[in-house]
């Protein structure tokens, strides 16, 4: 009887692959396990060597947009020239994206009479890398999220996008519970990602977890189009699969794994006003995933129908964001 076995050459092979990726996983988790995010968040962000500097002003309908790339921070800034509100709003991007991703949205508020600033994490978009993409970490984020609340005049109200949500979870927890408000949109859970997205994300793509270990990265999750746009998009989507997949950059894997237990843990109680977000048809994140996170921080919660991940570009990007305009209205904010 003939069996079919692989030559030793092969076999040892695998055998080292599998060792090497088991070391790597293990080394990626015990630095995690040693991360002090209070710590963390006291070193200093040390301003980028002159270079790249950029600087981009134009006008629109009733708004100044100013685009540019200082200290190795890339920020977008719609500017109403009448201005309703002296509190701003800072929007913190996600996964793979960038500060780009949040104009459709600025503009609005721009109308309705909003300062906003968007900007770009380190690595992401027009802000140079600073630390390899493949060992960021939240916490290392944070400390972006939290200097760019500091450089504002006033205490800005957040509005986080998918990874963005669990930046502003993290602040609230560890820098301050001492928002005007904060909007999570499509946001990550409140406690585990992985017990809620991992298996959602092996369905929408089997392979995708075995690429990201063998790369070291979240690449894979986005390696194409169709891939990145059934992950983030639904076909009435403002973008095409070929024009978001070309605006999305790379990510650090080390990132999913630290919004979990035992290196997350949320706050019990917060006192700034919440409003989460969430799309009907998020293909990552269900609707009861974030219902039950809404109700763990006693969130206001809306759903944006029959929209995906990406609300801020989705066909009905407008209305979400109306119902937003109308929320924020209602908190009284000047």
């Amino acid at each position: 009887m003939r069996t079919n076995r692989l030559p030793p050459i092969v076999r040892l092979g695998l055998g080292a692959l599998l060792g090497w990726i088991v070391a790597q996983q293990l080394a990626i988790l015990s630095a995690l396990q040693r991360i002090d995010v209070q710590q963390s968040l006291t070193q200093t962000i040390r301003p980028l060597q002159p270079g790249l500097q950029f600087k981009e002003q134009r006008e629109i309908a009733g708004c100044t947009i100013t685009h540019t790339v200082e200290d190795g921070v890339e920020r977008i800034v719609y500017k109403p020239h009448q201005p309703r509100f002296q509190t701003p709003l800072l929007m913190q991007h996600g996964m793979f994206h960038g500060a780009w991703c949040w104009h459709l949205w600025q503009e609005l508020f721009a109308g309705w009479g909003w300062e906003s600033h968007a900007f770009s994490l380190p690595g992401h978009a027009g802000s140079p890398v600073r630390r390899r993409i493949a060992h960021c970490t939240l916490d290392y984020y944070l400390r972006f999220l939290k200097a760019e609340v500091e450089r504002l005049p006033r205490r800005p109200v957040l509005v986080g996008h998918s990874m963005g949500g669990a930046l502003i979870q993290w602040y609230l927890k560890y820098v301050g519970d001492d928002l005007p408000a904060a909007v999570l949109v499509a946001p990550w859970v409140s406690h585990h990602m992985f017990e809620e997205g991992a298996g959602r994300f092996l369905r929408l793509d089997p392979l995708f977890y075995a690429l990201m270990l063998l790369s070291g990265t979240a690449n894979p999750m986005v390696r194409t189009p169709q891939r990145a746009a059934r992950l983030f998009i639904s076909e009435r989507a403002v973008y095409s699969p070929p024009e978001l997949h070309a605006r999305l950059g790379p990510e650090s894997m080390r990132v999913l794994y630290q919004h979990n237990w035992p290196f997350w843990r949320p706050p019990e109680r917060v006192r700034t006003p919440l409003l989460w977000v969430a799309g009907e048809q998020d293909a990552g994140i269900s609707e009861a995933a974030e219902r039950r996170s809404a109700a763990h921080y006693r969130a206001d919660y809306i759903v944006a129908e029959q929209a995906g991940h990406n609300l801020i570009m989705e066909h009905n990007y407008r209305q979400t964001a109306e119902r937003i305009q109308q929320w924020l209205e209602e908190r009284d904010l000047r």
